[in-house]
């Protein structure tokens, strides 16, 4: 009766996507709303449900996944417009390396600082309008970063992408826990973080494209301003097609409604409304796991950051052209995308992350070790599949990680950027290893980049151990809960004693 009576405050007191809600209609689909509640509860994955999966997916992920795709375009393509000629136009020739290398990094300091607080204010806003806002501000950046003319320029330009990417990194995973279970999130995000590796692929045929065009102004402009746009056109779909959360959306009928906001309550609680638990954002704080979990995320995002700015040059030392290059950085992505999602279906069928993690992390140091022991350029060129495929694959899983293990919707606004935010220092540090003063060999870049990857598997199997143990121990003192019930994290978030850890 509580919970029916829950769901019932919940629809009456949102409004759906700039709608004015109707209590009374809601007020008429009381019993509607309690029988389909009950149906989902103890009926398991209904066909009610698998449409409504269907339907979330076909809204949901298209418009997020290619927003990344922009995104992450928007972000990574400066290795590609330096073979294009940036440093010469825009740096003065920068013989050391030294200032692209700041470039490239200097997006990382505002998109770290400002990760914490702009995902937890996203939780005060409806997510359609935070996340289209973001969008086009950060395409606008992009776009300006073509005006670039000198070093202090292409400083501001970049810092600004990094502010307002910050506001929809780690938004999504916080936004995709409203709408999928703990048992889809890891293909899902495996879908979203898999585009990361499509860009990869994309911005290497684009810049491929973009090379071989006679245009009035420079290649490397040229590139900017066509990756930049379609991050702008990509706000508005945002804004009018995205749904709010799914107490609020007009996207969901009453029954479908229901069933989303009985998904949000299974095996933890969500909010209701925009709200914060101040408290748990302390708890979050307080976790040592989010820390292990970032030391996890700064291993594999140096080794991403190294390898999305540096895998055309990376690639040129091989004896390649620069036009060959940027063709060689697409299959090691396309790859890495499948590696990926293969992966991430593993995992959400046998419920465990830690384990494929490691394996993951294992791959990409021994990628860098063929790099550092082996001359043929065929192995070399292996070992670039073995990087990507592995450091995608443990940054997409620790985000379905951690969307689920922290209990409540507060703790994930926190604990997800701050994550994020520890991991993101290991891009500054990997934009910073491979100066081109230490070319072709680049042993420290591959060194420090593979040491960091043997760590962050130990680290992710320390990480599961303890969430199985801690599982152990509660299901000792407590029992064992069912998987489907919802549970009370509205106190204690994952502290709750009925909350049990993917592992």
């Amino acid at each position: 009766m509580s919970e029916h009576k829950q769901t019932v405050e919940q629809i009456d007191a949102q409004p759906r996507d700039g709608e004015k809600p109707d209590v009374e209609q809601a007020r008429a689909n009381v019993d509607v709303v309690a029988s389909t509640e009950k149906e989902v509860k103890h009926a398991g994955f209904t066909p009610e449900e698998r449409r409504l999966v269907r339907k979330l997916d076909l809204r949901i992920m298209p418009i997020v996944c290619l927003m990344y795709l922009f995104a992450y375009l928007d972000r990574s393509n400066l290795g590609n417009a330096r073979l294009q000629g940036l440093p010469q136009d825009a740096l003065g020739g920068d013989p050391t390396g030294q200032l692209f290398d700041w470039v490239n990094s200097v997006f990382f300091f505002p998109y770290v600082i400002l990760q914490v607080p702009a995902t937890i204010l996203m939780k005060l806003f409806p997510p359609r309008i935070w996340l289209g806002i973001s969008a086009s501000a950060w395409g606008t950046c992009s776009t300006l970063m073509s005006t670039g003319f000198s070093f202090p320029g292409l400083i501001v330009a970049r810092m600004f992408l990094g502010a307002f990417e910050a506001c929809f990194g780690p938004a999504i995973p916080l936004y995709l826990s409203y709408f999928y279970t703990k048992n889809e999130m890891g293909l899902r995000m495996a879908y979203f973080f898999g585009f990361a590796a499509v860009a990869g692929a994309f911005g290497g045929l684009i810049a491929f494209g973009v090379q071989q065009a006679h245009a009035a102004i420079a290649n490397w402009r040229l590139l900017f301003i066509v990756e930049g746009i379609p991050a702008v056109m990509m706000s508005l779909v945002a804004v009018f097609f995205l749904p709010d959360r799914p107490e609020m959306t007009s996207f969901l009928n009453e029954n479908e409604r229901s069933i989303a906001v009985s998904r949000m309550n299974r095996a933890t609680s969500g909010d209701t409304g925009l709200t914060i638990k101040k408290p748990h954002i302390m708890m979050a704080l307080r976790d040592w796991r989010i820390y292990f979990g970032g030391l996890v995320y700064f291993g594999a995002n140096c080794a991403l950051a190294s390898i999305s700015a540096f895998l055309p040059t990376i690639i040129t030392t091989f004896g390649y052209t620069n036009s060959r290059a940027q063709l060689l950085t697409v299959p090691p992505y396309a790859v890495s995308a499948v590696v990926l999602v293969l992966t991430s279906y593993a995992s959400d069928r046998t419920q465990s992350r830690g384990l494929y993690m490691a394996g993951a992390n294992v791959v990409g140091a021994v990628g860098y070790v063929l790099l550092l022991t082996v001359i043929d350029t065929r192995v070399r060129y292996f070992a670039t599949f073995c990087i990507t495929s592995g450091t995608y694959t443990t940054i997409g899983l620790a985000m379905a990680w951690y969307s689920h293990n922290l209990g409540s919707e507060t703790k994930r606004a926190t604990g997800i950027p701050m994550l994020m935010a520890i991991g993101q220092c290991g891009s500054v540090l990997g934009s910073h290893l491979y100066p081109s003063t230490e070319g072709p060999q680049y042993i420290k870049g591959f060194a420090v980049s593979c040491a960091l990857e043997f760590f962050a598997a130990a680290l992710c199997l320390i990480l599961s151990v303890s969430y199985r143990w801690e599982n152990f121990r509660r299901n000792r003192l407590h029992g064992r809960p069912d998987p489907d019930a919802k549970v009370n994290t509205a106190e204690l978030a994952d502290k709750a004693p009925e909350f049990r850890y993917m592992p």
